[in-house]
């Protein structure tokens, strides 16, 4: 028996998948992937009763009630300016735990919300090595939404920065319109 050397890498140009990791949670949104830092992400749910808001940015779907507590929910298509699509029985939301933007630094305040997407993947561990820069053109997401770029498994995942992405002032704004209608007279409408 010869012993073999050292492997080498496949086919592909991936980096290898020594040295630290960020763990992410990779989602869809139509033919795209995208992914969360897994540390921001507090549970994965289908559909439930969304209830819509008024006064509110178009992406804002409205408010649901999780386990007692009012949670304002995006949908991550319309805040990226994609075209909607019919959920299926794939369509989730994301509960996620932002921070609240503009609180002092050591307070580490953060709001629960939830995001709409096509359908959650897997949790990956991508080698901080497999992540670039994000591009300076030519992605249908704002550029300031995105951390990186990871290659793992032969895709492209778009890193999303959580706390640009959710907008908490829209969040406030979702949650202070719920308060309104649920501190109003006490009728609910017909």
């Amino acid at each position: 028996m010869t012993p073999t050397s050292s492997p080498k890498s496949s086919n592909t140009d991936e980096p290898q998948s020594s040295g630290p990791a960020q763990k992410t949670l990779s989602f869809g949104l139509g033919n795209e992937e995208y992914g969360l830092d897994i540390l921001v992400v507090r549970e994965i749910i289908g559909l439930i009763d969304i209830t819509p808001l008024p006064r509110t940015p178009d992406y804002v779907k409205g408010v649901i009630n999780l386990r007692g507590k009012i949670i304002p929910v995006i949908e991550l298509r319309k805040r990226f300016g994609m075209p909607t699509v019919e959920y299926t029985d794939e369509t989730c939301i994301i509960v996620v735990d932002v921070p609240i933007e503009g609180e002092a630094e050591g307070e580490g305040e953060s709001r629960l919300m939830g995001v709409v997407v096509d359908t959650v993947r897997e949790v990956l561990d991508i080698p901080t090595a497999a992540i670039e820069p994000p591009p300076e053109f030519g992605c249908s997401v704002p550029i300031d939404y995105i951390t990186g770029i990871g290659r793992v498994k032969g895709m492209v995942v778009v890193l999303l920065d959580a706390s640009k992405v959710m907008n908490p002032p829209a969040a406030g704004d979702a949650l202070a319109a719920a308060k309104g209608l649920s501190s109003g007279s006490g009728s609910a409408a017909a």
